[in-house]
């Protein structure tokens, strides 16, 4: 049903019992994590390595707890190569648009 997304893995960390509190985690996630990972351009256009760095170590454990693990893997060979890795943010930044209407879907659907 979801691309980039698994619906398995948010249950799995969040539990399926309190569909409120899922719902305040993955907007945690997308207030945080998936905003700040949006901002990356602006980091690369200043040559920003460090705040690169730090903003896609941050986001890693969030995509792990969404099932984004193919996001987790881009974010963890920008941070192995920051300075060559700007055509890793362009395919992470298309995955970043995936992954918020998915898990718009996924709010949209949870009772």
């Amino acid at each position: 049903m979801y691309k980039i997304i698994s619906e398995q893995a948010i249950y799995q960390y969040f539990g399926d019992d309190d569909p409120d509190m899922i719902r305040e985690m993955i907007q945690i996630i997308l207030d945080t994590n998936i905003a700040d990972l949006k901002e990356l351009d602006t980091f690369y256009a200043i040559h920003d390595f460090k705040t690169i760095k730090k903003r896609c170590h941050k986001a890693k454990p969030s995509m792990s707890y969404i099932g984004a693990l193919k996001t987790r893997k881009i974010l963890e060979d920008i941070e192995a190569n920051l300075e060559g890795s700007e055509k890793l943010n362009k395919q992470l930044q298309e995955e970043i648009r995936t992954i918020e209407t998915e898990l718009a879907q996924f709010l949209g659907a949870l009772a």
